[in-house]
């Protein structure tokens, strides 16, 4: 078919009249579905199950340290969940900091740290009159939802095909000493999938901050989330790159098993310099006297190293690629060459990033509400909730079954296609 913006108003509206039949067909079946967060299925958690079994009351919990798992103890991370984690990461395990079931939590703690007591040394953020964060855009909303919780200012930098603008993000971290951050998801970003490029990797690691207490918070939530076994993304490891530069505190690396495992039971970690990590536990010290060691040694034990980690990660995506490629198939065979959207086909991760005509997300987003699918709400991919455009979208094909999915996506290319009319008409 012919691009909508090529149509006449007459031929609009007689589409119009079309869609909007089976658009009450569809809503008349009264679905209720769920394409709003990026959760694993009921199929993917059934994947780690046996985890459960790894530890019995027969079971010996010493772990390599000698130290009882059941008692006090360790602070930062058994051993042997460092070295696992550590090997995820693609860092030394001394440079590993092991924490609870989640790194937003360490992310949190971590920003919470530097408003009330510095970054190693420097004054505290709350005792400054500004602070400044980079937000690549589109971008993650909890860490966006953790910055502005603290009151502090965010800066939109816009995401390109190789990362973030790195022209903008050069020019305002050198110049600005109150920037004192950015948030980054550099392997399958959420929510476009995008991985970021050996040059972007190695102009982060260049950087020259104006503020001493300036971090790249280097969020690889999806690191080794891939979704075809013979399609992956490679991405250069930032931290070891930094420390080549002469740059070793200036990031911040976090990880989790939080889509690996389980995501409310998984480990949460941080991998940053000796001297960050000094800082760090600092912190620790007072917070607790450790995290949950008996999960830590659970983990280790199931997935034995990073090889049994990978070979896990293929079967989760041996369940997620049928729901990509459902909802891909059906964007392009209903959309393509009508020019009312452009998705991108993400190699890995958990997100669809599809960007409607401008002024439209909103109205997609409520319209496909009204046939019984929740979707994330517009404008959650930017600081604030505010898309200075109202045109991107992110969906999130994991958690419904494949079935509930194909109905999904039905729903939604049937509320751009009648959103994308009245636009038109609109402005006609």
């Amino acid at each position: 078919m012919a691009a909508y913006k090529d149509l006449s108003k007459k031929e609009l509206s007689a589409l119009k009249a079309d869609l909007e039949k089976e658009f009450k067909k569809v809503k008349a079946k009264g679905m209720k579905l769920d394409m709003s967060r990026g959760k694993p299925s009921t199929e993917q958690l059934n994947l780690s199950m046996e985890m459960m079994d790894v530890l019995t009351s027969k079971s010996d919990l010493v772990c390599e340290e000698g130290v009882d798992c059941r008692n006090y103890g360790v602070l930062d991370g058994i051993k042997e969940a460092k070295q696992l984690l550590a090997d995820m990461m693609e860092v030394p395990k001394d440079n590993i900091v092991i924490f609870g079931n989640s790194s937003l939590n360490v992310m949190y703690d971590t920003i919470a740290r530097s408003m009330t007591h510095g970054v190693m040394g420097s004054t505290p953020w709350s005792k400054l009159d500004k602070v400044k964060f980079l937000c690549p855009v589109p971008g993650y909303d909890r860490h966006f939802a953790i910055t502005e919780y603290f009151g502090i200012e965010m800066i939109n930098v816009p995401m390109t095909p190789t990362g973030p603008d790195m022209d903008i993000v050069e020019k305002l971290v050198c110049s600005d000493p109150a920037i004192k951050g950015i948030w980054c998801v550099p392997k399958y970003s959420n929510p476009q999938g995008i991985t970021y490029s050996d040059e972007t990797v190695h102009r982060f690691a260049k950087l020259k901050p104006a503020a001493e207490d300036f971090r790249i918070y280097w969020d690889n939530a999806y690191g080794i989330h891939h979704l075809y076994e013979d399609k992956h993304d490679y991405l250069i490891e930032i931290f070891m790159e930094c420390k080549r530069e002469g740059h070793p505190d200036m990031v911040y690396k976090f990880a989790s098993t939080s889509k690996i495992s389980f995501p409310g039971s998984g480990i949460g970690a941080i991998a940053a310099s000796d001297a960050n990590l000094a800082d760090i536990r600092k912190q620790m010290r007072i917070q607790t006297i450790g995290h949950d060691k008996l999960n830590q040694l659970r983990h280790a034990r199931y997935f034995g190293d990073i090889h049994g980690m990978v070979k896990h990660m293929r079967r989760h995506a041996d369940i997620m690629r049928p729901k990509f490629d459902t909802v891909l198939q059906t964007l392009e065979t209903e959309l393509g060459g009508l020019e009312i959207g452009s998705w991108l086909a993400p190699r890995g991760g958990y997100f669809i990033s599809f960007d409607a005509m401008e002024g439209c997300a909103k109205a997609i987003v409520a319209k496909a509400k009204e046939a019984g699918l929740v979707m994330t709400d517009a404008g959650a991919t930017f600081p604030y909730g505010k898309d200075p455009r109202d045109s991107n979208i992110r969906i999130a094909p994991s958690y419904p079954t494949l079935e509930e999915l194909k109905e999904a996506a039905k729903i939604f290319v049937l509320s751009v296609k009648l959103v994308s009319i009245d636009k038109l008409l609109e402005n006609m």
